[in-house]
């Protein structure tokens, strides 16, 4: 019996898994677990012991050496923030209108269960595995954890089946969220001039940064942008505040060396901590494997960052892309969903592209160049 991909989704998305709660997201790999074992009962699992990021590897009992498929799938989601407006409940996975309704449905659970149907069907000696994570949505946590599992296996590609409306995307820029800090002195409002304002320091830093941060471009990811998501500073409104912070969400195209030294050099800034530091991600037009897809290859990156960048260093060059069913502009919206033709149609094309890996990695690779 093949797995319905209808009814897992809609399993999986009346499961609350939102991104820092550990429990949920450890219980939703192990239902994913379970499903996929009564399917394919000769994978072998492997459960990370970090108890705030749950991680899980399934895969089939082949010869190390041969490189292997790898789907790496996050299990968290954003909160459903503003449920009483949305037309549906928004973990009620509502199945109407050809499509499944609720949080994660498109983000990234209909990705999921396109590659458990996958690997379920795969023959045992494919080297194929599954990769479940946690908190991706707050800087890839648990693929860094899962990371360092991976490392000394041999990986052939790897699949982050997220919500590209099955177009292959061949990369995304990175991430870098900076906690910049600014200290003043405290004074009663009367007297302003008595003491040193830290927010009024913070605003004229963040004007700054508007035409003087070193944003770099690439020619395919784009040009670097940067936005102050959180500000806070002062703790009552007669009170002069001596502690102002502002946490800026960079999408990087390098290093992010150079945005991080301008923060730092700036006169009013008195600490910047690095909250969020995850590398772009490209993998070349050219690559065989990626050439042989059966889908479109999409010519711009992706806007949001993936644990592509985090996979990216242990894959040893192995090629990365970002594939999968959903609508990218339902992402983190109300009244999220995902069609039910497109899950099914990633089920049957990541089915092909296990079943033509096979042949493709019939022996050992050598040593990548």
């Amino acid at each position: 019996m093949s797995i319905d991909v209808v009814d897992l989704v809609r399993e999986l998305v009346r499961r609350p898994t939102v991104s820092g709660d550990p429990r949920p997201q450890r219980d939703v790999m192990g239902v994913v677990t379970e499903v996929l074992r009564a399917q394919a009962p000769h994978l072998q699992r492997t459960d990370g012991d970090d108890a705030d990021q749950p991680w899980t590897l399934l895969t089939t009992p082949t010869d190390p050496d041969r490189p292997r498929l790898l789907f790496a799938c996050h299990v968290d989601t954003v909160p459903a923030a503003d449920a009483t407006h949305w037309q549906r409940d928004p973990f009620g996975a509502d199945a109407e209108d050809g499509r499944v309704w609720g949080r994660g449905g498109s983000d990234m659970k209909a990705g999921l269960v396109a590659a458990v149907a996958a690997v379920a069907a795969a023959d045992p000696q494919t080297p194929v595995g599954l990769l479940l994570t946690s908190d991706e949505e707050i800087g890839s946590r648990g693929a860094q954890v899962a990371a360092r599992a991976l490392q000394g296996t041999r990986t052939g590609a790897v699949v982050v089946p997220e919500a590209t409306g099955n177009e292959v995307v061949l990369g995304h820029r990175g991430a870098l969220w900076l906690a910049v800090r600014a200290a003043g002195k405290a004074a009663h409002g009367s007297t302003p001039h008595l003491g040193h304002n830290a927010v009024l320091d913070l605003v004229a830093v963040l004007q700054r940064a508007g035409t003087e941060l070193p944003l770099a471009t690439d020619a395919f990811l784009g040009t670097e942008t940067w936005n102050p998501g959180v500000i806070s500073g002062g703790t009552v409104p007669n009170v002069v505040p001596d502690a102002a912070e502002v946490v800026v969400d960079m999408r990087t195209v390098g290093d992010g060396a150079a945005l991080q030294a301008w923060w730092r050099a700036q006169p009013e800034v008195a600490d910047v901590e690095v909250r969020v530091d995850l590398p772009p991600l490209l993998t070349p037009a050219d690559d065989p494997w990626v050439r042989a897809l059966p889908a479109e290859k999409r010519d711009q990156p992706a806007t949001y960052f993936t644990d592509g960048s985090v996979l990216g260093p242990v894959a040893d060059g192995a090629p990365i892309v970002v594939w999968g069913p959903g609508t990218p502009a339902v992402m983190h919206a109300r009244d999220e969903y995902v069609e039910v033709a497109e899950l099914e149609h990633a089920a049957r094309t990541f089915t092909d592209v296990v079943a033509r890996w096979a042949m493709t990695s019939a022996a050992p690779a050598g040593p990548r160049g």
